[in-house]
């Protein structure tokens, strides 16, 4: 099974996303937008939270909701996927996310991972690159490949200008972005069900 295999695929279209410079639409992820639980439209564009059910997500795929007018990434990573983020540790220009970009990482997000400690496989990442808000594509698949090096670890690559992120959305070293991806800040319901842009202190 490829590991970027697309998620519920056949229930909605792709969230389109404009780039904020250069006029670019579409969103480069992969991962179909996850419907269930969404709040109404009115809602969404006043920033309401979102619940996302990620029952059907596998190891290895990723999905994407819309939370204010945004792609957020929830990646479901696998072992090996975990792994490589010791391995980008040196190659990342912030891997303890001090630089926040438009919000802090979480602090109960693990910083290696950039995830909750009870759920560290998952990944919850806003699609938006700090440079100038293009959308990453992802790259998950380890290894030589265009447009990147060959100790490729696996992650997102910024069809823009040319930016990479590790699989926990954190930018490499010498690229035009400046700071890592977004982490929303976002609770678990159980652990199936998830709540972006509210957690245990109240909505973002």
């Amino acid at each position: 099974m490829s590991i970027e295999k697309q998620v519920d695929s056949g229930r909605r279209g792709l969230l389109v996303a404009t780039c904020a410079a250069g006029g670019v639409a579409g969103l480069a992820t992969a991962g179909a937008l996850v419907s269930t639980f969404q709040p109404s439209e009115r809602a969404k564009a006043a920033g309401a939270p979102v619940e996302v059910d990620i029952s059907a997500l596998k190891e290895g795929e990723m999905a994407t909701v819309e939370w204010r007018g945004k792609p957020v990434w929830i990646l479901k990573r696998t072992p090996e996927m975990l792994a490589s983020l010791a391995k980008t540790e040196d190659k990342v220009a912030d891997p303890d996310s001090e630089k926040p970009y438009t919000m802090p990482l979480p602090e109960y997000c693990e910083k290696q991972s950039r995830s909750r400690k009870d759920h560290k496989e998952i990944l919850i990442a806003v699609g938006i690159c700090s440079h100038l808000g293009c959308s990453p594509g992802s790259k998950f698949q380890p290894g030589p490949q265009p447009s990147l090096p060959d100790d490729w670890q696996g992650g997102f690559l910024c069809p823009c200008h040319g930016s990479t992120f590790d699989l926990a959305g954190r930018v490499y070293k010498n690229k035009p972005a400046p700071q890592n991806l977004d982490v929303p800040r976002h609770m678990y319901l159980s652990d199936t069900k998830i709540v972006i842009g509210k957690d245990e202190k109240g909505e973002a």
